[in-house]
């Protein structure tokens, strides 16, 4: 379950991840504001992939959100912080471009080493019946 709840996290985190890297390398902002971008829309997927499950449970869209909340907050702001620490501190990859191998490369890696080392958070979460373990009693 703590596998799958972290997968969850991942697809939601890589597609802010990659759009948010998109849209700044589109718009030619510089590294920072390309990762606050990133991160922001990080955390919308990675919220909005959870609220769909919810919501198409027939729950309310305000207890939705706030289950949506409590379940991926900290899972997501782990995986963020390991996966963008990786790129920040990986020689190059910050100023790898779209079209460069090392780019998707290191992203690559960032999300693997990101999804290794918050599994254990969620599997804690779930534990103690919060994270996912709540999400879990809306889904049929």
């Amino acid at each position: 379950m703590a596998a799958q709840a972290t997968l969850h996290c991942l697809t939601g985190c890589a597609i802010g991840e990659i759009l948010g890297m998109i849209i700044g390398t589109a718009f030619g902002w510089g590294n920072m504001p390309t990762m606050v971008l990133a991160i922001i829309l990080a955390f919308f997927f990675g919220y909005a992939l959870t609220l769909r499950g919810i919501l198409a449970a027939g729950v309310d869209f305000k207890t939705a959100f706030k289950v949506a909340l409590a379940a991926d907050t900290l899972s997501i702001a782990v995986m963020e912080l390991i996966d963008n620490g990786v790129i920040a501190l990986w020689p190059g990859a910050m100023d790898a471009h779209l079209d460069e191998p090392l780019f998707w490369i290191v992203l690559a890696i960032s999300l693997g080493i990101a999804f290794v080392l918050t599994t254990p958070v969620n599997k804690w979460m779930i534990g103690r019946g919060k994270g996912h373990a709540v999400v879990h009693q809306y889904h049929h």
